[in-house]
């Protein structure tokens, strides 16, 4: 049976495994995210959304990743405080993961099977990369890491209606 992304799972920045079942009928945004990179200022603008859009529906799922130069070196502990402390994050937050090459989570295997990259095919090119998936766990769309939270508006009101 094919697969969809509610049957995938993840442990949180506090350990838990959480079951992505639990954002049924949400619009979900997952990112790639790093707390060391020029793009981090888009925690702020992704933190904005969630809260103009949560209690309409809207769901930011942030995975830390240091695939890129380094960028996320921290324990969860450091991500966890960095996020709160510089950004005031409030969306959930994931352990650190690898989003491309064989240790790469089911879950963004499944997401860049179904949202083919570029022209550069489907692996992620940078932090911050977005994967938009609308109220029936259909993945409708890929952003560039370079897109800010502000541009995925449009598409998160079309979602949402």
């Amino acid at each position: 049976m094919k697969q969809n992304f509610y049957d995938f799972k993840a442990i949180s920045l506090q350990g838990k495994e959480i079951s992505m079942d639990n954002y049924k009928g949400k619009v979900v945004i997952v990112v790639n995210t790093a707390s060391k990179c020029g793009l981090t200022p888009q925690y702020e603008g992704l933190e904005k959304l969630y809260k103009e859009y949560k209690d309409k529906g809207l769901v930011i799922l942030g995975f830390p990743c240091n695939q890129f130069a380094g960028q996320e070196p921290g324990s969860e502990k450091e991500i966890s405080e960095g996020c709160l402390i510089n950004y005031g994050v409030s969306f959930p937050m994931f352990s650190k993961i690898d989003v491309n090459g064989d240790n790469a989570h089911p879950l963004y295997k499944y997401l860049k099977s179904e949202l083919k990259g570029g022209i550069l095919g489907s692996s992620i090119k940078w932090n911050f990369a977005k994967f938009m998936i609308d109220r029936n766990g259909k993945p409708y769309m890929r952003f560039s890491p370079t897109t800010t939270p502000d541009k995925l508006r449009k598409d998160i009101e079309k979602l949402l209606a």
